[in-house]
């Protein structure tokens, strides 16, 4: 364990916030807007902290931050992985290992992603963990970040929790479930053991017939098809084109879905910007 630099760590948070502007991180500009900078308050709601616990942090008087909350401060900072790493130190704790995906979104991916709120959109790692989704992806296929675990990765859902197979049609059901497992094997082979992905498969190997059966199968390569269909539960069958963009620096992939303007799903989209307005009330 390094020792914590109270001092510094609450020099580099001020020095941080105080060159971030509202726009640089998704939030409104006030037309009375005075401070230079981002507010504490507006910080702290970033990083899912209490305004008091962050406040503190920036004074040099508050408790020791878990890596679980120097994570999410570094995130609400929107700080690059290098400054990441910096803080972390500061905080007293070693960074997290640099090669395999980690949970920090890079800052130019954030930049995109928050200028996407009239589109359904997510941010997923290289094992399918939803990190981030705009408001109309979570009224496409619910709320994926709230799970936990090994469940977070798609390909392990698919097999583990049949109710995550409902957003999809059902002939579609079949190549999706080989479409995850060959992603899983060539992550597994990219990170080898120990790794996340080592994890996912041994949960899985031998314990689950229909995942086993596809693993001994050995595909690898197969690619998402052109087109993405899904079930709505409200609107029905939806046809959407998916644009990836990767960002090399982290290996996430940022993925828009979009519907061709005249057709039945272009209208359905507009329908779910309304949805998913209501079940935000």
């Amino acid at each position: 364990m390094l020792q914590i630099d109270r001092a510094g760590m609450a020099e580099f948070l001020r020095g941080r916030r105080s060159v971030l502007q509202p726009e640089d991180v998704g939030l409104i500009r006030g037309q009375r807007r005075r401070t230079d900078g981002l507010r504490r308050e507006e910080v702290a709601l970033l990083c899912h902290m209490s305004t008091d616990y962050y406040a503190r942090l920036e004074r040099g008087t508050g408790p020791t931050p878990s890596e679980q909350m120097v994570a999410a401060i570094a995130q609400g900072l929107h700080l690059s992985l290098a400054e990441r790493d910096h803080l972390f130190r500061l905080a007293g704790h070693h960074p997290p290992t640099l090669g395999e995906s980690s949970d920090h979104i890079t800052p130019g991916m954030l930049r995109i992603f928050d200028r996407l709120q009239d589109t359904p959109a997510e941010i997923v790692t290289e094992l399918g963990e939803t990190l981030r989704q705009t408001p109309l992806g979570v009224a496409l296929t619910g709320d994926l970040t709230r799970f936990t675990g090994p469940s977070r990765a798609i390909g392990y859902r698919w097999f583990d929790d049949p109710a995550s197979r409902s957003h999809y049609p059902a002939q579609d059901r079949e190549f999706l479930g080989r479409l995850w497992v060959s992603g899983m094997r060539q992550v597994l082979a990219l990170r080898g053991r120990p790794s996340r992905a080592a994890e996912l498969v041994d949960g899985l190997l031998g314990v689950n017939a229909e995942f086993t059966g596809l693993w001994e199968r050995q595909e690898v390569g197969l690619r998402p098809r052109g087109a993405k269909h899904f079930a709505h539960p409200e609107l029905g069958a939806m046809e959407l084109e998916c644009q990836t963009l990767i960002d090399p620096a982290s290996t996430h992939t940022l993925l828009v879905y979009t519907a061709a303007p005249g057709s039945e799903s272009y209208e359905k989209l507009e329908l779910l910007g309304v949805i998913g307005q209501q079940s935000l009330r």
